[in-house]
């Protein structure tokens, strides 16, 4: 068999599991290798039945002598069997699961693990798990056993069978493809292995080398791969080179105009990306800054310098509202300079919106031949904001050549490659407000140039932030309504996820928040509510209340982390604060604080851990975002970081984020390795089958 065959193309059974599997991250027969055990049961003690004491973990081995299904004075099922050997016998016990009664049959041959106790005053085995002796080696019982992540109708156990059979029937498949020089330098056990001892570890302590090498090994092909893909992107790919010396003035003139002074990290990041656009190479580049630093600024930098040599430019937002408020923000900067902005998203009946800037019949800059054709539609236009309705096959361009992505990793690799297709090389910007900590940047964005806006706007006030305990929410509230009426000032009030993503019943929770606040709370205030199940038109309609200030208290659910600006919202209150990462806390933080008036974030939480407090408090000293999430890192481990950003990206499976050791020296056996990759065919065969699942190089 194929390690790389699809699950959903195997047989019957495998069909039938392959959703429940996909969830568990099994979508090949080799993710199942990679499936690792989060710990083992000990059952390697094996005793004569005789011997047994209460309070043992211990393995036996006998005949099965009786087996029968009881029930219990409260109708409950009950499984009993009794075991002989050659010492004496015992009482075996399990709990509603009347199919054993068809699985074991008396007189076979039985070998149970589990803990010995008392029961009605004798001594049972209860609730083992158990594997009928055959001519095969036990994997349930009598050895350390695996214990798998599991999802419903998915057991360790069947797992446990999967994976052996499959490491039985490919163990000539596990060929060694890291440099015999790698593995000396840094200990490691051969692939083979680590594979084996990962699932059916002869000890403790081989599943420790194990684990280490796998962790290597997967770091190391993310690292190679990354350098790969950016040799393979500097190298094939041809892009149009932008003229930049040629309108310098013209790009003086333009930030000249601004109405406000470029902070110093805006002008070394719109160097580095002239640079970038003055190359033959495609541009790929991802610029990462906090909330409210300037990036679509940045960004309408670039975009007039593609309109001064002739290109038209794409910036594609992940939420209407994000999109929406690019486009107002990018209009306001390019129109004045005779640029014609569109907007496509999905919701607008009309499809495109067109805010045409100059006047008609006046004669374009000589260098521009760019307009974006779109069908139905005699527009056209230099510029294009929109969300993935900017895919639409009814929208195409002449000239592309600029894409730009804003919050990337909400985007499907597919769809980036079909904004990137719509062009012939377009150069390409990725942005993100996502604090990613350096170490994840460098392992997983290896292959993208990284730019870093680390100054917020020249006179932005610092947003004060205070950790609220469940004594004082009562002043706070008061404290809230008098800002409101004296200052003016509006206010956001955020309601945590429930589970992993919006869900009905998170829009409950916004929902009974807002008619407390409404009815017990702010009684005299206006309150709006806004999640992200409501129509885009409700939606609209909202935010255009809160913005003209007919809203005083908008509650909501984390759907505010993305696009909503209003400058004269200067207090967040987030709710249940606990349960976001320090990164996710600070971008809501930044839905204030975009005005001239000082900005508060209050966290509420009615945590008493120390751990959990100690964290938060982080957020009262700490304003810069790349930093809350190296500490969130070093707190929490790399699973929670983002809380729900994560969206559908799959980080690693086994090495950790938080390993700073093991990455650093990683990266450094992986630049040494890359120069002389040629001499060393089965890791570039290995590496082959990684980058088979990079659809595309960004």
């Amino acid at each position: 068999m194929n390690l790389q065959t699809s699950v959903k193309t195997a047989g019957r059974v495998y069909k039938l599991f392959a959703r429940r599997l996909e969830k568990l991250g099994i979508k090949t027969f080799e993710d199942f290798l990679f499936h690792i055990p989060f710990r083992y049961d000990d059952f390697s003690i094996v005793s004569k039945i005789n011997r047994v004491q209460p309070g043992e973990v211990v393995t036996i081995q006998g005949t099965v002598s009786q087996i029968t299904n009881e029930f219990t004075k409260n109708f409950k099922r009950l499984q009993k069997a009794e075991i002989a050997d050659e010492t004496g016998t015992i009482e075996v016990v399990w709990f509603n699961q009347s199919y054993l009664t068809k699985v074991i049959h008396v007189q076979d041959k039985i070998a149970l693990s589990g803990k010995i106790d008392w029961f009605l005053r004798r001594l049972v085995m209860q609730s083992p798990d158990y594997e009928i002796i055959t001519s095969l080696p036990a994997i349930h019982t009598g050895r350390l056993v695996p214990v798998y992540p599991e999802t419903r109708g998915i057991t360790s156990k069947w797992l446990r069978r999967q994976i052996y059979n499959l490491i039985n029937e490919n163990k000539n498949l596990f060929i060694e493809y890291l440099p015999d020089s790698t593995i000396a330098e840094h200990s490691l056990i051969a692939i083979k292995d680590a594979i084996e001892q990962i699932h059916f570890p002869d000890s403790l302590g081989n599943t420790d080398k194990s684990r280490q090498r796998l962790a290597f090994d997967e770091l190391f092909l993310l690292q190679l791969s990354a350098m790969e893909r950016k040799l393979n992107w500097n190298k094939n790919l041809i892009s149009n080179s932008y003229s930049v010396d040629e309108f310098r003035n013209k790009i003086n003139e333009f930030l000249n105009k601004l109405p406000f002074t470029l902070t110093n990290a805006q002008k070394r990041v719109a160097d580095e990306i002239f640079k970038d656009l003055n190359r033959t190479k495609p541009m790929n580049r991802l610029l990462e800054g906090d909330v409210g630093s300037g990036k679509t600024v940045v960004s309408a930098i670039a975009m007039y310098l593609s309109f001064l040599n002739g290109f038209q430019s794409v910036l594609m937002a992940p939420t209407e509202i994000l999109a929406q408020q690019h486009y107002q923000t990018i209009f306001k900067l390019l129109s004045p300079f005779k640029i014609k902005v569109g907007l496509a998203t999905g919701s607008k009946k009309e499809g495109i919106k067109n805010q045409e800037s100059g006047i008609k019949n006046k004669k374009q800059n000589k260098n521009h031949n760019s307009q974006f054709i779109i069908h139905d539609s005699k527009s056209t236009f230099d510029v294009l904001v929109g969300t993935h309705a900017v895919l639409s096959k009814t929208i195409s361009f002449q000239n592309l050549g600029l894409v730009v992505i804003d919050e990337q990793q909400r985007f499907g690799v597919e769809q980036r490659a079909l904004i990137r297709n719509k062009g012939k090389n377009p150069h390409l910007l990725t942005m993100t407000a996502t604090p990613i900590p350096r170490t994840i940047a460098l392992t997983l964005y290896g292959d993208l140039d990284l730019s870093i806006l680390d100054e917020m706007p020249i006179g932005r006030k610092q947003i004060k932030t205070w950790l609220v305990p469940p004594e004082k929410r009562d002043g706070a509230y008061f404290w809230i309504e008098k800002q409101i009426k004296e200052t003016k000032s509006q206010v956001f009030v955020v309601c945590p996820f429930i589970e992993e993503s919006e869900t009905m019943q998170t829009v409950k929770a916004a929902s009974k928040e807002f008619e407390n606040l409404k009815n017990n709370v702010f009684k005299d205030l206006k309150l709006g509510l806004l999640h992200g199940k409501m129509k885009a038109k409700d939606k609209g309609e909202v935010l255009t209340k809160f913005r003209d200030g007919k809203i005083d208290i908008l509650v909501a659910t984390p759907v505010v982390e993305v696009g909503i600006d209003v400058p004269n919202a200067t207090i967040i209150v987030i709710e249940a604060s606990e349960r976001f990462g320090l990164a996710q806390l600070h971008q809501l933080r930044g839905r204030v604080g975009r005005g001239d008036k000082q900005s508060y974030c209050l966290l509420f939480t009615e945590s008493k851990n120390l751990q959990t407090l100690e964290r938060l408090k982080a957020m009262e000293k700490h304003n810069v975002g790349s930093e809350l999430a190296e500490l969130d890192l070093r707190l929490r481990g790399p699973g929670e970081i983002y809380g729900t950003m994560q969206h559908g990206r799959k980080m690693l499976k086994i090495a950790s984020f938080s390993d700073f050791e093991l990455i650093k020296k990683v990266r450094k056996e992986a630049e040494k390795i890359f120069p002389n990759l040629k001499t060393h065919p089965r890791l570039i065969e290995k590496l082959a089958t990684i980058n088979l699942k990079q659809v595309s190089p960004d």
